[in-house]
């Protein structure tokens, strides 16, 4: 037959670049929920529960940093955290540990 093709070991179909594994991932509604105990929770947040749970004097111990030991509180904390990334990474490592725990 004139124009019909079949694949044969000796004349495989031809390959359009493309693969099963190219294909675009199926669409669901539903998002996947993040794995990471930190998404969605604001710093403050994180401060403050750890304030709560722990007190000032024991976040003064794990992270010395000043605006934990005098005149402690979640503001002066806030500011002096968005402006030091290895006190924040520090006290955002330890919110994420006790959230693992719970």
């Amino acid at each position: 037959m004139p124009g019909f093709f079949c694949a044969t070991a000796e004349a495989p179909l031809p390959y359009h670049g493309r693969s099963r594994f190219d294909l675009p991932a199926p669409m669901t509604d539903e998002p996947r929920p993040s794995r990471d105990p930190l998404h969605g929770i604001t710093l403050e947040t994180i401060v403050t529960r750890l304030v709560e749970r722990h007190g000032w004097a024991e976040m003064a111990r794990r992270v010395p940093i000043r605006c934990f030991f005098n005149e402690p509180s979640v503001k002066s904390s806030l500011k002096f955290l968005r402006r030091t990334p290895w006190a924040r990474e520090k006290v955002e490592a330890w919110y994420a540990q006790e959230a693992k725990r719970d």
